[in-house]
């Protein structure tokens, strides 16, 4: 478990299978995590019961949890993980909109910056945000991620074409 003052983070469990089919079935969702489909029952208890260490599976789900209320809020995503090169791409969802803007997200996110640096000697971290999403680009900008590039008419939503925002974060500088 990773703690901060206002959220800790942990391991994903059993008990989570309801409210995680209930974030990543809704559609408001689905734009960020780039969901097409809902997740059946049996396919996130496979993803929970299947649990394996990032170094094999090359991704890891934390619970973002708030310490005030003991209730999970979100989750904070490492995917893609390349342990031969050092780097991998991070996630983040504040499900829970009653929790948004309250600097949970960011408290989150340097936790996992930290654990990443510090527990899996990671080099780099890596995003890409929705050009559209400022809250987004405002949170990771503030933990000291750097924007290193832009794809053009990335992503379709809506009929819209929007553009997809890299960012890095070198942690051994």
């Amino acid at each position: 478990m990773l703690k901060g003052k206002q959220v800790y983070l942990r391991v994903v469990e059993s008990d989570d299978i309801p409210i995680l089919l209930r974030w990543e079935n809704n559609p408001e969702n689905w734009k960020v995590s780039g969901t097409e489909v809902p997740y059946t029952e049996d396919e996130m208890k496979s993803f929970v019961a299947n649990h394996l260490p990032i170094q094999i599976t090359g991704q890891l789900r934390f619970m973002i949890t708030s310490i005030l209320e003991d209730i999970p809020i979100g989750t904070i995503d490492l995917f893609d993980a390349n342990f031969k090169n050092g780097f991998a791409g991070v996630g983040v969802l504040i499900a829970e909109k009653e929790f948004r803007n309250r600097g949970m997200a960011s408290e989150a996110l340097n936790l996992v910056i930290g654990f990443c640096s510090a527990r899996l000697e990671l080099v780099h971290l890596h995003c890409s945000i929705h050009a559209d999403n400022e809250s987004s680009i405002a949170l990771f900008e503030n933990c000291g991620f750097e924007k290193i590039g832009t794809r053009k008419d990335w992503y379709l939503h809506n009929g819209e074409r929007i553009d997809e925002y890299l960012y890095q974060l070198c942690l051994k500088k």
